[in-house]
């Protein structure tokens, strides 16, 4: 039995990684929790706005791609940070030989040097073997400024990847809302449409008795059953409306399309957004909180450290290194056998076929890229506000005008009806004023949620979500 010691180091190692083992266990454990317990409030339940963002920031697979790549960057400066570190590595080697150069190097490394014949057979050593046991270590002192300015680089990678985290974030709820009052819009849609149906349906009816009493033509029957027909058509399309905006806000939400959930509609009175803020001002917004302009200017600066590491290339590289072991006939070991080797090595590059030239060149023309990457993104981020805040000027207007022809069509049919039930007018009169409401109906619907998905795209446009 052999008892053997440990290092107080390694004993605070294991206990360090043990306790993380089960950290990490238990941290995975109560995430799958949660997502069992997000999907279970989502899944067969009727889900507000709030709820549905909510749930999407957990569970879209968008998003989720984004921190496994946030902890791929985390990793990579893991790596980029090894460099400074020592480097342990251990190897075995064996060799046998009858070169008398190789033995007597053999001879010497076993301290087996004053062994009879050590000399007089040194021409014709015969056959020798070395069995080497060794561990070896090496430290990098310098490496031309290449080891700092990757670990930046590598640090940056992190920053980009969390913008690129925030940019999906931003852009997943303007999604969610849209979609939320696509729904809405649709649902109202279809709403006006049993009502325009039920209407025809009755007047139709009407007109029927009339005509058989011979007090109507057939035309206005026909006209009617053509009425009849529109409405029904526009049902249909505000139904398919209904489904495309559930299948939209299943694939937001992260949850295959058959799945069964119903998205509630809001309780809140509708409050018509407001313009208060100028275009400049929320360009400026946007250029400090957007988190693409941040990506950008970060991929500049990571090219710009690569430059400096590719420049490190024409420098100088020092090593210390050391190395334990001993040398011996057999695979024993024996404290009165082993040697150690230190030293330093420095070396410098004199001519590598071009490669480090073309290397800097390459990162210099990445430099070139990323400038006018952040400049191309400025530009885009500037289109997208504007078009932002026209569309959302408009439909402040519009909302207005909407407004004001839903109560004048109504008015309208109302004195149609009356009219037309005191015959004095046909029903193609009727006809129109029906159209009319309905019409006016609908852009008003489509209005009060086109202004809310504009509201949502500004709000996006400036990075309010970031």
């Amino acid at each position: 039995m052999y008892k053997t010691n440990t290092h107080p180091c390694v004993s605070s190692f294991l206990a360090l990684f043990l306790v993380s083992t089960a950290t990490l266990a238990a941290d995975f454990t109560s995430s799958k929790q949660s997502e069992k317990t997000a999907i279970n409030q989502v899944v067969g339940q009727s889900i507000t706005l709030d709820q549905a963002i909510d749930y999407a920031l957990a569970n879209n697979p968008d998003l989720q791609i984004a921190v496994e790549r946030i902890n791929q960057a985390d990793a990579q400066l893991g790596v980029a940070l090894s460099a400074f570190y020592p480097q342990i590595s251990t190897k075995v080697t064996y060799e046998t030989s009858n070169n008398p150069a190789q033995v007597f190097a053999m001879i010497v490394a076993q301290r087996d040097f004053n062994n009879p014949g050590s000399i007089a057979n040194i021409n014709n050593p015969g056959y020798r073997q070395n069995f080497r046991p060794e561990i070896i270590g090496k430290l990098s002192l310098f490496r031309g400024g290449q080891d700092y300015q990757n670990s930046k680089a590598a640090a940056l990678g992190i920053e980009a990847a969390e913008f690129e985290r925030s940019s999906i974030r931003n852009a997943l709820i303007q999604a969610v809302n849209s979609t939320y009052y696509a729904y809405l819009a649709a649902l109202e849609a279809q709403q006006v449409a049993q009502q325009a149906v039920i209407a025809i349906e009755s007047e139709l009816k009407q007109t029927q008795l009339k005509q058989a009493a011979g007090t109507v033509l057939k035309s206005e029957v026909l006209s009617l059953d053509v009425k009849l027909a529109e409405a029904q058509e526009a049902q249909i399309r505000a139904a398919n409306g209904i489904e495309s905006a559930k299948v939209g806000m299943a694939n937001l939400l992260g949850l295959p399309s058959q799945q069964v959930f119903s998205i509630s509609p809001a309780s809140s009175i509708f409050v018509a957004p407001k313009l208060t803020s100028s275009f400049n001002e929320l360009f400026e917004q946007a250029l400090a909180q957007r988190p693409e302009v941040k990506a950008a200017a970060n991929q500049l600066e990571i090219a710009t450290r690569k430059v400096k590491s590719a420049r490190g290339a024409y420098l100088p590289k020092a090593d210390a290194y050391v190395s334990y072991g001993q040398n011996s006939q057999t695979p024993d070991f024996s404290s009165s056998k082993d040697n150690v080797t230190a030293g330093i090595a420095v070396e410098m590059d004199l001519f590598s076929g071009f490669n480090t030239q073309q290397q800097l060149r390459t990162a210099e023309l990445k430099v070139a890229e990323a400038t006018e990457t952040e400049r191309k993104t400025k530009l885009a981020i500037e289109q997208e506000v504007k078009m932002a805040y026209l569309k959302l000027q408009e439909g402040l207007a519009r909302l207005n005008v909407t407004d004001k022809s839903v109560q004048a069509a109504d008015e309208a049919l109302r004195l149609v009806k009356e009219e037309r039930h005191a015959e004095v007018v046909t029903v193609t009169r009727y006809i129109e004023a029906e159209v009319a409401r309905n019409t006016a109906q609908s852009n008003s619907i489509a209005a009060h949620y086109d202004v809310l998905s504009a509201e949502a795209a500004l709000k996006k446009a400036i990075g309010t979500w970031k």
